[in-house]
């Protein structure tokens, strides 16, 4: 077979891989270098284009992927190939790795974890200013909803005054023009519609004054919104930075709770046609290993706070129930399982629920190794069945040995 064999599908699923594994993991395994000039743009995402068209071949059926010395990335071959067939292929003498773009998820969330980190905000006594928080968290909240990237000025305005009153814990006056030109400063917010420079000094009148006469469309940039938009481990990453830095001594919980990030679903990545499939054990058990550290890592520093607060932590829940989604294979983990339904949900996924052994409210841990998926039938035995406690001693032996052994093969 050639270069023309590849299809739209065999790209799609070299782009997946991509994503599972990460930019440098995925360039490892099929042994190509950065691409330097063209990189493919998928949802607002960035790839290096003649390392997916090798890895593509590959999953051509009876072939293998092809050696970077086998073909040319150039116009005449790779890309030629993928615009040929309708992808979006990008000149460019460096991709913006800076930014999270053309590289896989893990790094994407290393480096926006990390600029938030580095973030300069004024402090006060108490602590520093909320204004860039609070930016932030309503702008991911909005991504997880599938809400546009980019606002009017009066939108953004009228948003984010009135989180800024309800939430800001530290003095903060609800002046949106502050939050949203430091962002736009520190490459995390995108200003569009405007003419001439976004000021570079701060200053009440002044900053007002452009504001309200330019009234730019903004957002966060780009690459950072399909990170978040489409990444539950970026968004979860990203909330527990800002709260470990920002909130200590504080209750983000009623912040969370407004902007739609205090939910389970604040983990979970967008569910598309053929995401059913097989998945690669190497990167299940990687990504089981990186839920289990989110969650470890929010036990750790505040769990006798949540334990006052709630019996139950979304933010510390869905990266555990993501995590034992991942680590059943999806299969009903009760070892006594009569046969769970062949039937999967209109997503294409099985019919599964992710259950605590032991109630939180009886002092459970919000933790895979204390959870297990099971079907509805045997769920529904677990609750309500007269063997219910014997079940429970069986599940909870179970989740322990799961956890320690990690992701089944699908």
């Amino acid at each position: 077979m050639t270069l023309a064999d590849i299809g739209a599908a065999q790209v799609m699923r070299a782009v997946e891989e991509f994503d599972r594994l990460g930019r440098r993991a995925f360039l490892e395994r099929y042994g190509f270098g950065p691409s330097r000039t063209y990189r493919l743009v998928v949802d607002g995402r960035s790839y290096d284009s003649k390392a997916i068209v090798g890895a593509a071949h590959g999953h051509l059926p009876g072939q293998r992927p092809l050696k970077p010395s086998e073909f040319s990335g150039g116009l005449d071959h790779a890309v030629r190939l993928l615009t040929d067939l309708g992808f979006r292929v990008e000149r460019s003498p460096a991709v913006d790795a800076d930014a999270g773009v053309g590289v896989g998820v893990d790094a994407g969330v290393d480096r926006l974890v990390e600029r938030i980190a580095k973030l300069r905000v004024a402090s006060t006594a108490g602590g520093p200013r909320l204004y860039q928080p609070i930016t932030l968290l309503w702008a991911v909240g909005r991504a997880l909803r599938g809400e546009p990237r980019m606002l009017s000025w009066e939108e953004t305005a009228t948003a984010l005054r009135g989180l800024l009153g309800r939430h800001g814990l530290r003095g903060e006056r609800p002046r949106p023009d502050y939050p949203v030109l430091a962002l736009h400063r520190a490459g995390l917010w995108s200003l569009e519609g405007h003419t001439g420079e976004v000021p570079s000094a701060h200053g009440d009148a002044a900053l007002h004054q452009w504001f309200s006469e330019q009234r730019p469309e903004g957002g966060l940039a780009a690459p950072v919104h399909a990170l978040v938009a489409g990444s539950g481990q970026a968004r979860v990453a990203v909330v527990e930075a800002i709260v470990e830095r920002f909130f200590d001594g504080l209750d983000e919980v009623p912040l969370l709770e407004e902007v739609g990030l205090y939910e389970d679903s604040v983990a979970d990545d967008p569910v598309r046609d053929g995401d059913a499939g097989p998945v690669d054990p190497v990167a299940a058990a990687a990504q089981y290993e990186k839920w289990c550290a989110l969650v470890d890592r929010r036990e750790a520093r505040d769990g006798v706070r949540y334990r006052e607060r709630t019996v139950r932590d979304p933010l510390r829940s869905g990266p555990a129930r993501r995590a034992v989604l991942i680590r059943c294979g999806d299969r009903c983990e009760n070892p006594e399982c009569p046969g769970q339904p062949d039937d999967r949900t209109d997503r294409g996924l099985p019919l599964l629920e992710v259950d605590h052994v032991v109630e939180l409210a009886a002092g459970g841990r919000d933790h895979p190794s204390q959870m297990v998926a099971l079907c509805p039938n045997c769920h529904a035995v677990k609750t309500r069945g007269r063997s219910r406690e014997r079940l429970r001693e069986i599940l909870l032996e179970v989740a322990l040995e799961r956890h320690r052994r990690g992701p089944l093969p699908s």
